[in-house]
């Protein structure tokens, strides 16, 4: 399911940096409200492991297209 162009697109384009946004928002919220330490973690590691995924989504993306087209 994960090898899939479409599924890889949809992680790599919407779904992880939509997650990645959401938390920096949540670390910048924990912040602000005073909570330090828990959201400076939130926002550098959370934040960085969605960014990171979503790149590695459409890396593998290309080459499941590559693969695809090569096999046809």
């Amino acid at each position: 399911m994960l090898k899939k162009p479409e599924t890889l697109f949809v992680l790599g384009y919407m779904l992880l940096p939509l997650f990645a946004l959401l938390s920096a928002i949540v670390g910048l919220t924990m912040i602000l409200g005073g909570n330090k330490v828990a959201g400076a973690i939130v926002l550098v590691v959370v934040t960085q492991v969605f960014a990171f995924g979503s790149f590695y989504a459409l890396r593998l993306r290309k080459a499941a297209v590559l693969a695809e087209t090569n096999r046809s």
